[in-house]
């Protein structure tokens, strides 16, 4: 038998988006840039910033479902870099895209409402967080007024 998932809460990371670049309609879906201005990592193992430069080269699929494909650093307090990769999916029912992509509204949309997972990898040569080269988190999502955030758990 295999054993269950287990998960403990590693961080809370928010980043602030530029807009949107609209790649536009492709084969595949309708994809579009968004790069990452800022933002903040805060956790007991890992806090720090998200640098800017870094973004999400996401997809729209032909289904309405958004294949999300995100590359950023994060800079922590004590001056490591960590490179992070993460894929995912975002899902939101038509009827609350409107208030969920609105900047004003997105915040009043209860996340469990919506669909938004990621699968974050990690990449450092700092020996201090080299843990993070060996596991495998997830996020759990939410748009804001200025973004997204997640609460990322470290699945053990």
């Amino acid at each position: 038998m295999v054993a269950a998932l287990e998960s403990e809460f590693l961080f809370m990371m928010a980043a602030s988006l530029e807009a949107s670049l609209p790649v536009g309609a492709g084969p595949i879906g309708n994809r579009m840039v968004a790069y990452v201005a800022n933002g903040t990592v805060k956790g007991d193992k890992v806090k720090g910033e998200v640098l800017p430069g870094g973004g999400d080269w996401a997809l729209i699929r032909h289904d309405g479902c958004l294949e999300i494909d995100v590359r950023i650093c994060i800079k922590t307090h004590d001056g490591a870099i960590i490179y992070v990769t993460y894929g995912g999916r975002m899902d939101i029912p038509v009827e609350l895209q409107p208030t969920v992509f609105n900047p004003q509204t997105a915040e009043t949309v209860d996340p469990s409402a919506y669909y938004f997972r990621t699968c974050p990898l990690f990449e450092t040569g700092d020996d201090r967080y080299a843990w993070l080269n060996r596991i495998q988190a997830v996020g759990v999502g939410r748009l804001t007024s200025t973004g997204v955030s997640y609460d990322v758990h470290q699945i053990l």
